[in-house]
């Protein structure tokens, strides 16, 4: 039963309505959110590529540890599941565009916290950023590499910093956001 409005009386979303799967209190911000990543993402590895040329110098020291390259990751993280053909990576952008529609519904009908929705969108901006890449390069464009005392860590972009600060985010949101609401919901 609704309000007439979509909503239930409850304050939870209706599945009735046009929208009720599509959009609840978080879509905003979380769209917002993951459209921004996605952008500033694409518009960086345009510029790293189209503009600056990371390609033709090869490796640039900017600090002590820390270079910037280019790399084509045709696998996923750490180059695992590696595969160059065109098909794997449309199967792979696909992988992403699934996952981020299911955390897209995750946000919309999970009643979770704003941290839980903005840290979902972060991982969704970079999904999606990194399957653009996908299907437009045959491959993820990474350029950061952090190394120190002769040991490399892997070369990685934004997308990847955004996804790694949204799992952060619901690893917080999972420990600390817990133990609010477990100790809001005992008896006075």
């Amino acid at each position: 039963m609704t309000d007439g409005k979509g909503a239930e009386p409850s304050g939870g979303l209706s599945t009735t309505g046009p929208l009720g799967w599509l959009w609840g209190p978080h879509s905003a911000m979380a769209g917002a959110v993951a459209l921004t990543v996605a952008i500033v993402d694409q518009a960086h590895k345009w510029w790293m590529i189209a503009v600056y040329g990371i390609e033709q110098k090869q490796r640039v020291q900017v600090l002590p540890f820390f270079d910037l390259v280019y790399t084509l990751n045709t696998g996923i993280s750490y180059s695992l599941l590696d595969g160059k053909s065109y098909s794997w990576q449309l199967a792979l952008a696909a992988f992403a565009a699934a996952a981020s529609t299911a955390m897209w519904i995750w946000i919309v009908r999970g009643g979770g916290s704003r941290l839980m929705a903005l840290s979902l969108a972060l991982i969704i901006g970079g999904a999606i950023g990194n399957g653009i890449d996908r299907v437009t390069l045959g491959g993820v464009a990474d350029f950061f590499l952090l190394h120190a005392w002769g040991y490399n860590w892997y070369v990685f972009n934004i997308a990847d910093v955004a996804i790694v600060a949204g799992v952060l985010g619901l690893l917080y949101d999972a420990a600390v956001g817990s133990v609010s609401r477990n100790d809001a919901a005992k008896p006075s």
